[in-house]
């Protein structure tokens, strides 16, 4: 039997790993609070760990979880950002992903917050439940004709762009490994620069890494057309909030939609209804008329969560059976 101890999990995600658990000798610990340097204590008895997105698994935290016996990181999202890989391998520690879930389930959410964003879908909703059926300041734009800046041309950039193709858009993008999907589609390839001239929607499909912290900067910004739209599903470090909110005063940025948030370990899955939120620049730009958070949501679909869960216990069937797989890091 193999003990695994998933951490930062909801009702979702505990029912969708025991379903996908099939005839396997596993056995769940399920705990709803985030993997820190304290609540690695509950690791002991465990071979495997089952971490998130905003799970620390930098060394400190896997030092301790090696001393507790563990020897694989199964990740259940794409992104690895969190995880000291250097240290894992010292430790003898395997990390594992799950490097593609499912890329519609994303790329509709991000064309969602498009459209929200330009269409005022949130405020129309507002206003109708208050019997004011006013038309003020609801004018959005056709998307058809427009141009469309994807940056990341993987499976979620390449399924966003499927759909904005559908809404006849042109199409720009820019990835260092270019895409021969995203080529057939009528894709054309560019440096950043023409992108962030010549896009009325730009669109984050890209992973983090230390090349890219802060891609959409200041500088960056300054390139980019008058009231730009703006959307990320990717990774909140890939946007310099301040920047932004300063973007946004200048109507630089015309709309802005957030999944993902630089600051959001301490928010996101989180109910905090309750709490006075103490992050300043979470406080601007929620304030702003023309920007939409949601809480890291993109990938909650039920097909995403069972490709999800199946992908996460293969990796551990592979590891178990010491077998080496792609989806190894």
């Amino acid at each position: 039997m193999i003990n695994i101890a998933f951490f930062s999990t909801k009702s979702y995600d505990e029912q969708a790993f025991k379903t996908a658990k099939g005839g396997r000798d596993f056995q769940y610990h399920f705990f709803d609070f985030q993997l820190t340097e304290k609540t690695a204590e509950l690791a002991k008895g465990s071979e495997v760990i089952c971490a998130f997105v905003n799970d620390d698994l930098s060394k400190p935290v896997l030092e301790q979880l090696a001393m507790r016996g563990v020897k694989m990181i199964a990740m259940r999202c794409a992104g690895f950002n969190n995880v000291d890989l250097d240290a894992a391998k010292k430790l003898g520690i395997q990390v594992a992903r799950v490097p593609a879930y499912s890329p519609e389930a994303i790329a509709e959410h991000a064309v969602g917050l498009m459209m929200t964003l330009n269409r005022r879908f949130h405020k129309a909703y507002q206003r109708t439940r208050d019997a004011n059926f006013s038309l003020e300041g609801l004018v959005g734009f056709n998307f058809h004709g427009r141009t469309a800046g994807i940056i990341g041309t993987g499976k979620i950039g390449i399924a966003t762009m499927r759909i904005l193709k559908g809404l006849g858009m042109d199409l720009l993008c820019y990835d260092p490994y270019p895409s021969d999907v995203a080529k057939a589609l009528g894709a054309h390839y560019c440096d950043l620069d023409t992108l962030f001239k010549q896009s009325d929607v730009i669109s984050l499909h890209c992973p983090m890494t230390k090349e890219n912290f802060h891609l959409l900067n200041e500088e960056a910004f300054s390139k980019m057309k008058d009231g730009v739209m703006i959307i990320n599903t990717s990774r909140g470090e890939l946007v310099d909030s301040n920047a932004a909110i300063e973007a946004l005063k200048h109507g630089k940025i015309g709309a802005l939609g957030l999944d993902v948030y630089e600051g959001e370990k301490d928010l996101f899955f989180k109910d905090k209804s309750n709490d006075v939120i103490v992050d300043d620049a979470f406080r601007r730009l929620s304030a702003c008329h023309n920007v939409i958070f949601t809480g890291h949501q993109a990938f909650l679909t039920v097909d995403a969560l069972k490709s999800i869960a199946s992908t996460t216990l293969e990796n551990i069937d592979s590891f178990n059976a010491n077998q080496s797989t792609a989806n190894f890091l």
